[in-house]
């Protein structure tokens, strides 16, 4: 039996400088998929998008700024005459007690986690080709209250909400629109005070390319029939 099969697509991954976003760009590749690796860190891009090699390439993304969700949308069609996929996975996270939170703090991570999701939604509804699929990464914070993390809690609640909505609206076009919900994840973003492993029924953290294969399946036509899901991968954490 063979995975998912991306051949002649073209994917756009944010925050795939590092981390999930990495792991995610390398599997879409290896199921065959032209990857472009958008993240405002280009140097950090450029050499991720080297390391998996084949057409991967690297385009410099701020997903806070609409003007260049057009510049990269609209690069990406007139390079590939074609946008069949968005990742939606570029995120940040700050966790203060709730009475020291600091503003700066709330507006960064409101703007890259939400707003970055909505822009590159709206984006793909502008410019995706009829038939593709948007895959936006929340979180098992998007599931239930965190200590600590008020603000990244309710980004990735409406992260859900952003992909409930747009399933309902691009249905008719056949994009299909679904959100994963990881739970902790090696990553540099992971730090092992977050996590109450007895909580946790696997006991471990995710390999990132874990969580790559499952949006990786959601990308492909072997998920032709899901949109406006929530599909968690956290080891039993929510269970």
């Amino acid at each position: 039996m063979t995975g998912p099969d991306l051949t002649g697509r073209v994917a756009l991954v944010t925050g795939a400088a590092g981390g999930l976003g990495a792991a995610v760009a390398s599997v879409l590749a290896e199921a065959g998929a032209h990857v472009v690796l958008g993240d405002s860190d280009l140097a950090g891009a450029s050499r991720t998008a080297a390391g998996i090699g084949g057409t991967a390439t690297a385009v410099e993304l701020d997903v806070r700024d609409a003007g260049q969700w057009d510049r990269v949308t609209g690069e990406i069609r007139a390079q590939h005459g074609r946008w069949d996929v968005l990742v939606n996975n570029a995120g940040v996270y700050r966790k203060a007690p709730l009475a020291e939170m600091a503003d700066d703090d709330i507006d960064l991570v409101l703007d890259v986690n939400l707003r970055g999701t909505v822009l590159g939604t709206r984006a793909a509804a502008r410019s995706m080709a009829d038939g593709g699929a948007i895959v936006n990464v929340s979180s098992t914070a998007g599931l239930s209250g965190h200590r600590h993390a008020l603000v990244h809690s309710a980004t990735k609640f409406g992260v859900r909400g952003v992909t409930r909505s747009a399933a309902l609206e691009l249905g008719e076009r056949g994009i299909r629109v679904n959100a994963v919900c990881p739970g902790p994840i090696e990553t540099p973003m992971m730090r092992a005070d977050q996590v109450d492993w007895s909580a946790v029924p696997l006991s471990r953290a995710a390999d990132p390319r874990e969580v790559a294969a499952l949006i990786t399946f959601l990308a492909s036509d072997a998920a032709a029939y899901c949109t406006g899901g929530e599909h968690t991968v956290d080891g039993g954490l929510s269970a």
